[in-house]
Order: structure tokens, then C-alpha cells, then sequence
């Protein structure tokens, strides 16, 4: 066997080995699936690693956990709601962590509204928040949901607490009775039986079960602070949100609780719903998150701002002790006893006349109001200043009675101005001080010769004043002269 053979039979061997090694791997790599970039780069594509399965998104629906606190609160504040406010809570605790002696309670469920407690049972929050006011018994309750009622109303046969005559329709007593089908006409409903959102009958319905939850709210005699709902992204779901606010506004009114707007607070200079603005400190933060409904934790503090200053005002007035006065109304004392409280006069009330004769008539005279004083007359309707009194703060009369400085009164002669004497003309020498020349001289009186005045000279301003020759300085010293 010769040396080129066997070079020959290597290199088929290689050849061979190769080819079985490329049908092999070649389909294995076809059959699973190709990164974005090996598309382009086919040959690289069976040795790179495999992506990597991206996390899931977050959920922020529900809030930080709230912090157990070091001693037992003395009183607390209830939160209910959904899960915004969950976030009304957080951003709460965060606002009083400065008061250990004030504890919030959260008390929520989440994607809960009025409409629907929970998907899989018969319960609604009336029924849920009068089991919680009594098992809590807080100082005051803070409402805010509703981002789940933006749908239709559908009542279940059996529902707990369910008023049937809002989603389900009922036979009239006497469907006979034309009187009875004039008074109750039915409301339009879907081929599912449910009421249409944000029509007529809906807003009817729903403000029925707001003011159920308010009346439940009410029975423990606290206060009652109702929140309405942010702006949500989206012009559909802002046009919802200010829908059931204006609901929420109207009952809140009606029933006499506190309603919190938080409309503003989260929107632009145009009213359009904002990512960003500023917080409670004034810097501008991220407020929402990024799915556009729920907040950051700047968001949520700033969420509970509103709330926080309600809550600080109607605790207040309930912490302020009072006292109704004693002793049928009458203080004993020195020098004599007086009654505590006078007899109450309105301060807006007008004069009422117990007279027959009418304002106008010529009988009237001792109804017309006397004359007013002169001096009222004076200042009030001529205008004229009031003289001040000697001594008063406002005696502005210099000098002050009784001091021995006196004013001068200004005088209208210009001031003397000292001006320098003529310059000698060219050619003559001044003269020696003590020596007066001829001009100098007056004229005697006898002589022959009239002494003539010199001309008055104009006094010389600050830019005509001589001034001394600047100094000549050469930088060069001696070398040039």
C-alpha cells in the first residue's frame, strides 16, 4: 500500500464521518424552535443557548403589605373597598406613622364593587361591612370602590341581600290594572335579563345600593368619609370613572357624609389622565403604575392627602370635650350672679315692624331711623379725614407737643455758591496774596473814574472744576525723555 492510498482513505473517512454527523444534526435543529437571531445566522443557530422565559407581569393591584405595629393603636380608622382601596390604606399608614396611637384597618376585597361581591358566592358588602363594624368598632370608615361596577346589573334569584326589584323583573299584583303598568313601566333590558350600564334605569338602580351601603355605614353613628375614584387611562374608562363619581357625589350629598374628590390630583393642566405630577412634597414622581389604573407609593400617599385631612378634621371635633352649663343657667359668684348664656339674638336678622302702617306712607314717621351723628356723616359720606388725637399713633404733627425742637420753615433763596476767582489773563502774573491790584481797588470818591464791576460768572459744574495735571509716566525710566 502506497502513501498516497492511504491519504486517500483518511480523507474519505473524515468526508464520511462528516456527512453522517451533518444529516444527523441537521434535522434535530429544524425540528425545535429558532431564536429571532439565528434566522438570519442559520449556521450559528443549534449552538446557541436557549432564551431565557420572561417573568410575569406584576400585579399591582394589591398594595405593600401593611406593617404590624409595635403597640396596640387606641383608635382606628376602617378602610373598605376594593383594591384601590387597598392602596388608599397603604398610602394612610404611611401618613400617620407619625401617630402610633392611630391604626388603619384594611378591610377590602379586591375587584369587588356593588354590583358583584365575589364571583362564586351570594354575599354584597352591605351584609360584609355590617359584620365588620361590629367586630371593629372603629372611630371612623373610609369607602372607596367602584372599578368593577362599570358593567351590567345582574341579580341572581337567591342572592343575599339582593333587592330584586333592581335586576330581575317581577309580575305586577294586578297585571290587569292600567294604572299600575303607567306607574311602573318596565325598563329596558338585554336578551340576558340584565340592566344596560349607565342608562336610566341602571343610574336608578345603582343609587339605590349606594344609599343601602351608606345607611349600613351610618348605623354605628361615626363618621363616614366616601371617596370617589381616580382617573383611570383610557378616554372610555375616565368617561366611566366621572360617571359613577357624579353618583357617588349626589348620594354622599343626600345622606350628609363627607365625600373626598380626588379627581385633580391625578390629571394634567388639560384634565387628561397623568403618569406623573407632583407629589406631597411638590417634586414631580411617577404616581401611577404602569398598567394605568393603580398607583406607586408616591401615588399612593399623595391618594391618601385627601383623605388624610378629613380624617384629621372630623377626628378632631370628635376629641374636643364640651360641656352644657349647670345650675339652671346660673353661675353663682361675686359681685352678683349673672346667667351664663344670654338670650340668642340672629346677628343677619333685619328690623321687623310691628306696625300696621305701611314703609312708605306719611305715618310712618316713627319707623324712619334718626338722623346720623355728624361726625359719622362727615368721615363716611364726605370723605373727610378724622382730626388725630394729640399724642396717638397716628398724631403725625412734628415736632411732638412738649419738645423743644423747632422746625425751620424752608426758605426760597437759592443757596450761596462759592465760585473761584478769575483766572489772570495771558501775560500777567497773579497777585501776591495781602496786594490788591487796581481793578481790585474801588474807586475813590473823588476820582474821576468809575469802578466797574466784574461780570457775574456762572458757578462751575463738577466736570468745569480744574483738576490737577495727571503724573507723566514713563515706563521706560530714564532711557526716553
Amino acid at each position: 500500500m502506497t502513501k498516497e492510498n492511504t491519504i486517500r482513505r483518511r480523507v474519505f473517512a473524515f468526508g464520511f464521518t462528516l456527512l453522517v454527523a451533518l444529516a444527523v444534526t441537521v434535522p434535530l435543529a429544524l425540528l425545535r424552535p429558532v431564536p429571532a437571531a439565528a434566522q438570519f445566522f442559520p449556521f450559528f443557530g443549534p449552538f446557541q443557548q436557549p432564551e431565557v422565559p420572561k417573568p410575569p407581569p406584576a400585579d399591582y393591584s394589591r398594595a405593600p403589605a401593611p406593617k404590624k405595629p409595635e403597640t396596640p393603636p387606641t383608635t382606628t380608622v376602617l378602610i373598605l373597598g376594593d383594591s384601590m382601596a387597598d392602596w388608599l390604606a397603604y398610602g394612610l399608614e404611611d401618613a400617620f406613622s407619625d401617630s402610633p396611637e392611630i391604626g388603619i384597618v384594611r378591610k377590602h376585597r379586591a375587584f369587588s364593587g356593588l354590583i358583584r361581591y365575589e364571583a362564586k358566592s351570594d354575599l354584597d358588602w352591605p351584609h360584609v361591612a355590617k359584620d365588620i363594624l361590629n367586630a371593629e368598632k372603629p372611630a371612623a370608615v373610609v369607602m372607596l370602590l367602584g372599578l368593577s361596577d362599570r358593567q351590567a346589573i345582574r341579580d341572581r334569584p337567591g342572592a343575599k341581600g339582593a333587592n330584586p326589584a333592581e335586576g330581575q323583573e317581577q309580575p305586577p299584583a294586578d297585571a290587569e290594572s292600567p294604572d299600575l303598568k303607567i306607574m311602573t313601566p318596565e325598563a329596558p333590558r338585554s336578551a340576558s335579563g340584565s340592566i344596560e350600564f349607565r342608562s336610566d334605569p341602571w343610574t336608578d338602580a345603582y343609587a339605590k345600593r349606594v344609599d343601602e351601603m351608606i345607611t349600613v355605614l351610618k348605623s354605628k353613628g361615626i363618621p363616614v368619609i366616601w371617596v370617589g375614584l381616580p382617573p383611570v387611562r383610557g378616554p372610555k374608562a375616565m368617561s366611566d370613572t366621572a360617571y359613577l363619581n357624579d353618583i357617588y357625589r349626589a348620594r354622599a350629598e343626600k345622606a350628609g357624609i363627607i365625600y373626598v374628590d380626588v379627581w385633580d390630583g391625578f390629571v394634567d393642566e388639560t384634565g387628561k389622565y397623568s403618569t406623573y405630577g407632583p407629589d406631597v412634597e411638590g417634586q414631580t414622581r411617577s404616581l401611577r403604575a404602569p398598567d394605568g389604573v393603580f398607583f406607586t407609593n408616591f401615588g399612593a400617599r399623595k391618594l391618601a392627602h385627601y383623605v388624610e385631612r378629613e380624617l384629621g378634621r372630623v377626628m378632631a371635633m370628635r376629641s374636643v370635650p364640651f360641656s352644657f352649663p349647670s345650675d339652671n343657667g346660673v353661675q353663682s359668684g361675686s359681685p352678683a350672679a349673672r346667667p351664663v348664656a344670654g338670650p340668642i339674638l340672629p346677628l343677619t336678622a333685619t328690623t321687623v315692624s310691628t306696625s300696621e302702617q305701611l314703609l312708605g306712607g306719611s305715618n310712618n314717621s316713627a319707623a324712619r331711623p334718626n338722623s346720623p351723628e355728624p361726625a359719622a356723616s362727615r368721615v363716611l359720606v364726605k370723605g373727610e379725614p378724622v382730626a388725630p388725637l394729640k399724642g396717638r399713633a397716628d398724631d403725625f404733627v412734628w415736632p411732638p407737643p412738649g419738645s423743644s425742637a423747632s422746625v425751620q420753615p424752608p426758605s426760597d433763596k437759592a443757596p450761596d455758591v462759592q465760585t473761584p476767582p478769575p483766572a489772570p489773563p495771558a501775560g500777567k502774573k497773579p497777585a501776591a496774596p495781602g496786594k490788591q491790584t487796581k481793578q481790585d481797588t474801588p474807586a475813590a470818591e473823588g476820582d474821576g473814574s468809575q469802578a466797574v464791576a466784574p461780570p457775574p460768572k456762572k458757578p462751575q459744574t463738577l466736570r468745569e472744576t480744574q483738576r490737577p495735571p495727571a503724573p507723566n509716566f514713563n515706563p521706560f525710566g530714564g532711557l526716553f525723555r
